[in-house]
C-alpha cells in the first residue's frame, strides 16, 4: 500500500509486512492502511500473514501521539482496538509471524489473530502499560480474558510480567516458535492448511466461538470511549 505495510498477494495467502521505523510503531496511518490492506484480502478471499521486521514484530502503539494529550491516548486507542475487533471477527484466518519483540499493541495483534508464529531468540513479549503508568484500558482487559490463559490474565494485565517466545506460548500469545529462517517458510505452510478448510464454516464457527468475547470487546470501547484513559507517563 506505501512505506508503512507492503502488500504481497500470492497464490495461495496475502502477506502483509509493518514497516515504521525502529519500533514499528502502531500509528493512526498503520491502523489506517492495515485496514485498507485487510479489504483487499477480503476481496482476494485468502489467508493473511502479517509480520514485521527482523528482530521485532511491534512495540506498541506511536508513543508521540500516546503522551501528547489522553484525547489523543483515547484517539489511537480506540482505533486500535476497534481494529483488533475485526481482527477477532475476520471472515479469512489471520495469521501472524512474529519476527521478535511484541509489546503492548503489537501483543494485543498477536491475542487478535487466528494462529500466532514466534521466533525463538531473546525478545520479549507482554503487556507493559502498567508498567509504564497507564491504566489498562477496558478493550485490553476483554481481549487479554478472551485469548490469555485463564492464570496468566492478571499476570499480565495487572503485573505487566513480560515473557520470552518460549513462555509466551504458556501464557496464549503464541502457538509455536521456530528459528527465524523457518519463520516465514512455516507461515507460509500453516497459511496452506488454513487454506484447506471450508471458508464459510470458518467464518462461522469462528464468529460462533468468539461470538460472547466480540460481544464484550464491543461494549468495553464504548466503555474506554465513555471513560477516557490515562496515557501513559513521558
Amino acid at each position: 500500500m506505501n512505506a508503512l505495510i507492503h502488500y504481497k498477494e500470492e497464490e495461495n495467502y496475502v502477506l502483509l509486512s509493518l514497516q515504521n521505523g525502529k519500533a514499528n510503531a502502531i500509528s493512526h496511518d498503520v491502523v489506517t492502511e492495515l485496514n485498507h490492506c485487510l479489504d483487499k484480502v477480503e476481496k482476494a478471499g485468502k489467508p493473511v500473514i502479517i509480520t514485521g521486521q527482523k528482530g521485532i514484530f511491534s512495540a506498541g502503539y506511536d508513543l508521540a501521539s500516546m503522551t501528547k494529550s489522553p484525547a489523543s491516548a483515547l484517539e489511537l486507542v480506540t482505533k486500535g482496538s476497534t481494529l483488533s475487533l475485526r481482527m477477532l471477527s475476520f471472515p479469512l484466518p489471520i495469521i501472524i509471524a512474529c519476527n521478535g519483540h511484541a509489546i503492548a499493541k503489537g501483543a494485543f495483534l498477536l491475542l487478535s489473530a487466528d494462529y500466532r508464529l514466534g521466533v525463538s531468540g531473546d525478545f520479549k513479549i507482554g503487556l507493559n502499560e502498567v508498567m509504564i503508568g497507564m491504566t489498562m484500558h477496558n478493550a485490553g482487559i476483554a481481549i487479554a480474558e478472551a485469548r490469555l490463559a485463564p492464570v496468566y490474565v492478571e499476570r499480565c494485565v495487572n503485573n505487566a510480567e513480560i515473557f520470552s517466545p518460549k513462555e509466551a506460548i504458556s501464557a496464549g500469545f503464541l502457538d509455536k516458535t521456530v528459528p527465524e529462517e523457518q519463520l516465514l517458510p512455516t507461515a507460509i505452510k500453516i497459511a496452506g492448511l488454513f487454506g484447506k478448510l471450508n471458508g464459510r464454516a470458518h467464518a462461522e464457527t469462528k464468529r460462533k466461538v468468539r461470538a460472547k468475547h466480540i460481544n464484550k470487546l464491543e461494549k468495553a470501547i464504548a466503555q474506554d470511549i465513555q471513560e477516557g484513559l490515562t496515557p501513559p507517563s513521558k
